[in-house]
Parts: structure tokens; sequence; C-alpha cells
């Protein structure tokens, strides 16, 4: 088997709760000069973005993915937590011409979300080539990262006949109706929540028969609704798994995705991959940061067997 490439963004990001609801404090009819604050009552700053993300809940599935990404000056503290992790950096490229990716993100009561995102050394993506990569890689996963590194990096996979997954969640107003287009040729899965999706269908005037002519599988993932997994012969809905405490949901959506990619590499069925994708999940709910969460294999079965039965090794 070969590596599992990600690629994608690396972050640190700044957390922060505020304990009311933003539609009490955003008014409709003034939306078009909206001039709000937000008193938070928690920060934390912690590893993120995507790749980086992903990455460690694939370590934490057993995996040992590569990452290739840009990440700046500041990035010697998260490499030494991303290696002890089980990660393979030897694709990230550290410039020192500025910091690492930096998100901020404020979350109400609701679980809604208000973000920013600094770009710093990301747009040095676009210097990083997967043809580059040493051995061979097995499945890729282009997440928002550089838009014009990720329209890139799904030629590149399509020129290396590399299976991949096209994710590119926070990047799609950044995206032309085109550019997602030409990303999605041949691609093995198109995953995002049901607002991505719907921007993608808007982008694109494709509706998800249009894009199952391009791509295998489409997955919408829905929060607590669970996920919906697409493809031209089924429709498969899989329900989360309920969370001993709802603390923060960033990064949910990263722990999904390589609990997808964890039952692509095991030749899963769709169920099985989408049960341990939801697990996956909620791990990340209950914890507040993106790799804050912590279990072993026998937990992680354990708790698989309390929600779905059985877990087959097969």
């Amino acid at each position: 088997m070969g590596k599992i490439l990600v690629t994608g963004s690396l972050a640190y990001d700044h957390i922060m709760d505020f304990p009311g609801k933003f539609s009490e404090h955003i008014l409709p009819d003034k939306i078009h000069i909206l001039n709000v604050s937000f008193l938070v009552n928690k920060l934390k700053k912690q590893w993120g973005g995507t790749a980086g993300n992903i990455a460690y809940n694939l370590a934490l599935l057993g995996e040992s993915p590569t990452v290739l990404a840009a990440a700046g000056k500041d990035f010697s503290t998260y490499r030494k937590h991303l290696t002890k992790a089980g990660v393979d950096l030897s694709q990230v490229r550290e410039y020192q011409s500025d910091f690492t990716s930096t998100f901020f993100v404020i979350t109400d009561q609701d679980d809604n979300q208000l973000a920013g995102f600094y770009l710093g050394v990301m747009e040095k993506a676009q210097k990083l080539s997967i043809k580059n990569v040493r051995g061979k890689v097995s499945l890729s996963i282009i997440s928002p990262n550089d838009p014009l590194s990720m329209v890139n990096y799904s030629k590149e996979c399509r020129q290396l006949k590399i299976p991949f997954i096209f994710d590119p969640g926070q990047q799609i107003p950044r995206l032309s109706g085109r550019a997602i287009k030409d990303s999605l040729k041949g691609a093995k899965i198109l995953i995002g929540n049901d607002y991505e999706m719907e921007l993608i269908r808007r982008k694109t005037n494709w509706s998800n028969l249009d894009i199952l002519k391009k791509v295998e599988t489409v997955i919408t993932t829905r929060g607590a609704e669970g996920s919906e997994i697409l493809s031209k012969d089924f429709q498969l809905k899989v329900p989360a798994v309920k969370a001993k405490k709802i603390i923060d949901p960033t990064g949910a959506g990263d722990a999904y995705r390589a609990g997808i990619i964890k039952g692509i590499l095991n030749n899963w069925n769709w169920q099985k991959a989408g049960q341990v994708a939801s697990l996956a999940a909620v791990y990340a709910v209950e914890h507040y940061g993106t790799q804050e969460h912590h279990y072993s294999s026998k937990d992680f079965i354990k708790r698989y067997e309390d929600n779905f039965g059985r877990f087959e090794t097969g």
C-alpha cells in the first residue's frame, strides 16, 4: 500500500465562544451596514488547518498519513505535535517570509460560526507539487488550501492516476464555477456539508446527477442530522453518533473525512465507512479544539459497537 497524501492548510486556530446567539444581535434590515461586536468568554490558541486536522485524525485511526503543505516561520511547535502523533511531515515546506496561516472563529450557543482566515504562507502551496512526492500514493485528499493549488493538485492526481477526494470547503467562494468543474473531473469522492454542497450546485449549475457524472460518490454532512452518501447506484443515510457533551463543533468535518479515508483504505462498505466517520467526528465535537481529543483502538471499537453493533474486522 502506498502513501495517504493529505493536501490542505496548516494553521493555528484561535477559537472563541460567544455565550449568546448571533441572531439576537444582527438586524436583518441593516445587514448592508453590518457593524457588530461580540464579547467572548473563552479563547484558546490551538493546532488547526484542514491538512493538519485530517492527518491528526488519520493517525488516531492507526494510519501514517503524509502531509503536503506550506508552513511558516512559527511552525516548529506544531511540527513536534504532529510528528509525535505519527504524521509524516517530510513534504511540508517551511517558509521564513511569513507566519503559518491563522484561523479565527467565534461560535455562538446555536453552533453558528463567524470566521476569518489569514493566509500567511498558504499561497506558497502553489510551489509544491504532488509529482515531487517520493513513493507511491494510494489516495489523496485535496482539502481547503490556496485555491490555485487545489486546482493544480486535482490535475496532477489525474495525470498520475491517483484516486483523490475533492473537498473544497471554505474555499468554494474563492473558486470559480469553471475551477470547481475542472477539479471534480475524475474525483473518487466529492465531500462537503449541506451548505457547501448548495454553493457548489449554484456555482456550477449542476444537479447532484450532473455531479455524479464526474465523480463516483458524493458525501454530504449534516451535523447532528448525520450524513448522506450518494452514488449512481444507491443513496445511504448514516446517523450521527450522539455526543456525550457538545463542547465545540470545529474540526468535526475533518475528523469525519479521516474516517471515510480509513474506510476506503480498508475496503469497507459505505455504511461501515460512514459509521466510523461519524464516530471519529463526535470525538472532535466533545473537545475544545480540533486536535485535543485522543482515543485508543480498543475504546473506539467499543464505542462503535455501543452505537452500531459488532465491529467486523474484515
